[in-house]
């Protein structure tokens, strides 16, 4: 019997599912119920990506002459070097120390800077820039904002889990050192003297003597003691 070319293509894809019990059914995923922290660098990047593309397509020498144009451009600079040499190391440092505010605080500070410096910028727009640029600079302003929000919510919650974490720790180490106090200042229990066995008692070994019958010897009769009166001096 042939099989046909078709047959045996049709079969190959699904024998991995038969072999299993299911013909061609994938794999169940394995359900978990935990997730990884969010990073301050995966909350913030994608609005940052976003900025950096609107930013770097604007078209300065389109806008309106004068300071404000100036201006904007000039902030327009700042902010994408901001980009690429100030703000990467924050990130990562926070990134390192989830819940460290000493870490964290840093961060908030230069995105919150950022932030201003951006918005003036969409503001400028406004005023000297065309229409479709100003819709572009208002929907990266938005989606920053969104994530900025987002970062300090997320900081947020770490610090507080890192609080109760160490705060945990210290009530676990008080409790430890008052049972150890504790343990010291009980009197020690009296010790009770140890008394060795006393030597068990030796058993007396008793010979008892043959009854007399036959086939044993008559026992010697013991000679009669004379009487005094009976002695006759010599």
């Amino acid at each position: 019997m042939q099989i046909s070319r078709g047959t045996f293509i049709a079969f190959m894809m699904f024998a991995p599912g038969m072999i299993h019990g299911q013909p061609g059914a994938p794999a169940p995923a394995t359900p978990t119920n935990e997730t990884a922290p969010l990073t301050p660098s995966s909350v913030l990047q994608p609005a940052l990506s976003t900025m950096e593309s609107t930013l770097t397509s604007l078209k300065i020498d389109k806008w309106k002459k004068g300071s404000i144009r100036e201006e904007c451009g000039d902030n327009v600079n700042d902010i994408l070097k901001d980009l690429k040499t100030n703000l990467p190391p924050l990130m990562q440092d926070a990134d390192s120390a989830p819940g460290a505010l000493s870490k964290s605080i840093p961060l908030m500070k230069h995105v919150d800077a950022l932030y201003d410096v951006l918005l003036r910028v969409e503001e400028g727009a406004r005023v000297s820039a065309p229409g479709d640029q100003v819709n572009q600079l208002e929907s990266a302003l938005k989606q920053f904002g969104i994530a900025r929000i987002q970062l300090y919510d997320n900081m947020a919650q770490q610090a507080a889990a890192h609080e109760k974490h160490v705060t945990d720790l210290q009530a676990t180490l008080k409790a430890q050192q008052a049972a150890a106090e504790e343990h010291k200042a009980a009197p020690a229990a009296a010790s009770v003297p140890c008394t060795p066995p006393k030597p068990a008692a030796k058993r007396r070994h008793v010979t008892r003597k043959p009854a007399a019958g036959a086939g044993s010897p008559p026992a010697a009769s013991a000679p009669a003691q004379k009487s005094p009166a009976q002695t006759k001096p010599q």
